[in-house]
């Protein structure tokens, strides 16, 4: 990972998922975001998904509330669980009857046949260290699902990001130099972002991380927990997902009703249901 050039000692920052979430400055450096994208992506999902009014829905990583503000407008009973507890500050000024904001690891159980959907939006998974945190996150998800129940997860695309990715840049926000460094493995992508406040201030460095999940990872780590992909898409308009065109990967998944056995004999690594309904490419890795 390449880094910039800083003369003054930095301050390292561990576990950045608990701290970089929680601070002022991740919210300045993405700031840019409106509710506009979320407006219309949870339109488009809802015109999809055709959920009853009142089901119960889970936004998993919600931030500061913008997906979970647009599902409750839309006639669902929204629960939104994060970590950051800024960001749950931010949020629980909206909450109503059918809207409410709870501080909460997403590695810790979250309730057992409680939703209808949950939704885990803007790549808000894929950040641990281990294998079998990420595991644990979608045996929760799995659990809080009601048979029948579905899951909607937004993730990047790696060949897509793969193909775009900004070896470095610097912005400048406020009275904040933000120093950008990307880079990939092939495990994980990396972001280093180290933070210049003026002289007479520590610098700062955060280090994002996010596994580089395939819809075949996913598609053997669903099956692990008792999902099934029935949908795959590529963008916010649900439109067809392509491996190496699509800036997203927006899977649909689904528990299965009690009385609907899983299928025996079928080897970890088959992609049945995304092959059987065609949505473009995908690689195994």
């Amino acid at each position: 990972m390449q880094t910039a050039i800083i003369e003054r000692p930095i301050r390292r920052e561990r576990q950045w998922f608990a701290s970089w979430f929680d601070s002022p400055h991740y919210h300045r450096l993405y700031g840019y975001r409106d509710d506009s994208e979320a407006v219309r992506f949870v339109d488009a999902l809802v015109a999809r998904l055709r959920p009853a009014s009142g089901a119960r829905a889970l936004d998993l990583g919600c931030g500061g509330g913008r997906h979970a503000r647009q599902l409750n407008a839309k006639g669902l009973d929204v629960t939104g669980l994060d970590l950051a507890a800024r960001s749950i500050r931010i949020a629980k000024q909206y909450e109503n009857d059918h809207l409410r904001f709870r501080q909460h690891d997403m590695r810790v159980p979250f309730g057992q046949d409680r939703f209808d959907y949950v939704f885990s939006f803007f790549t808000s998974f894929g950040y641990f260290e281990r294998p079998d945190e990420h595991m644990k996150v979608l045996d929760n998800i799995a659990r809080s699902l009601r048979p029948g129940g579905r899951l909607v997860l937004d993730y990047l695309n790696a060949g897509y990001a793969d193909a775009r990715l900004v070896p470095e840049e610097t912005r400048q926000i406020g009275g904040a130099v933000y120093h950008i460094a990307r880079s990939a493995t092939a495990e994980r992508f990396f972001k280093q972002i180290i933070i210049d406040e003026g002289e007479g201030r520590p610098m700062l460095e955060f280090v994002e991380q996010v596994a580089r999940f395939t819809i075949g990872h996913f598609s053997r780590m669903f099956e692990s927990a008792g999902l099934t992909i029935e949908s795959a898409f590529g963008d916010y308009r649900l439109g067809r997902y392509d491996e190496a065109a699509s800036p997203r990967m927006v899977l649909v998944a689904r528990k299965p009703h009690a009385n609907v056995r899983r299928a025996s004999g079928r080897s970890a690594g088959t992609i049945l249901p995304y092959a059987a309904h065609g949505f473009g490419r995908h690689a195994e890795v």
